[in-house]
């Protein structure tokens, strides 16, 4: 064993993978470990337990990974269902586990149900493309997910629920005007660090998302016309090309959080740096 092992939750169902990649982006799972990868030398395993009964690497159990990382996903979680009751029964044996855990948007909803608090839709509606002025507590300023964030910040994400009852033992780190946006979960014998933005997403990824919920974002009057939302992506387009595009983030309240990979990443690396490598060397 010579480098960290991830278990990668896919929260999303097989037709929602194909619509993203069919969109431009890439499969919920593969995008989040090739994140990852790219911060740190690990290996990785993806479950999708929306799809099916989980099976791991024949005689590998939650206990054998040094690190649990669930992604967003387009399911609603009070909607219920075997598919989603899959995913919760995962989550609770990883706390069982003591095996450190990232929640992404879905991944911080779905930990906040098993630990005993509720998700619900959010009065306030969608939170779409930017999450703006997301705003540390005196706790996430001095919180180690949040090593080199700055206390105020931008991130991408697409969320229609919102944390509307926190757990027992939860630790809010942050906030802004639409609600929740990360808190630190102790549950069972384990610890989640959990966001309600996606750090793993790129503009990329967010464009394709754009396109894949198509004429819903004008149905919510996020957009006013399909041109519109089409300059959107093709804004996103450019930003991915050159983060620092002056012009499009002066439009768009764009900060360093989302202009230095370092700092728009700086939640997963210092998940990996700091719940996932102790682990992996006690281990070794």
């Amino acid at each position: 064993m010579n480098e960290p092992r991830i278990l990668i939750i896919d929260g999303n169902r097989a037709a929602t993978r194909d619509q993203q990649l069919a969109a431009g982006g890439q499969p919920s799972g593969e995008g989040y470990l090739r994140v990852l990868r790219d911060l740190a030398p690990i290996s990785g395993d993806i479950v999708r337990p929306a799809d099916g009964e989980v099976r791991f690497p024949t005689g590998t159990c939650v206990t054998d990974y040094d690190g649990v990382a669930m992604t967003g996903s387009a399911l609603n979680i009070y909607d219920g269902g075997v598919h989603i009751e899959r995913q919760i029964e995962l989550v609770r044996t990883v706390f069982d586990s003591a095996v450190p855990f990232f929640g992404s948007c879905w991944g911080l909803q779905v930990a906040v149900t098993v630990a005993g608090g509720r998700v619900r839709r959010n009065p306030l509606g969608r939170e779409f493309g930017f999450g703006r002025r997301i705003e540390l507590n005196a706790a996430g300023r001095q919180h180690p997910m949040f090593t080199g964030k700055p206390p105020v910040f931008e991130a991408i994400t697409v969320h229609r629920d919102h944390v509307d009852s926190l757990p027992a033992d939860a630790l809010v780190l942050a906030t802004n005007e639409m609600g929740v946006q990360a808190v630190e979960l102790r549950h069972g014998r384990g610890t989640c660090w959990g966001v309600q933005y996606h750090p793993e997403y790129s503009y990329a990824e967010i464009a394709a998302t754009t396109l894949r919920y198509g004429d819903l974002l004008l149905q919510e009057q996020l957009f006013a016309t399909p041109a519109e939302r089409d300059a959107f992506v093709d804004e996103l387009r450019s930003l991915m090309r050159d983060p620092h595009d002056r012009r499009l983030n002066w439009k768009h309240g764009l900060g360093p959080s989302m202009q230095d990979e370092s700092l728009k990443l700086a939640e997963l690396r210092n998940w990996l740096a700091l719940q996932v490598a102790p682990r992996f060397r006690r281990r070794r």
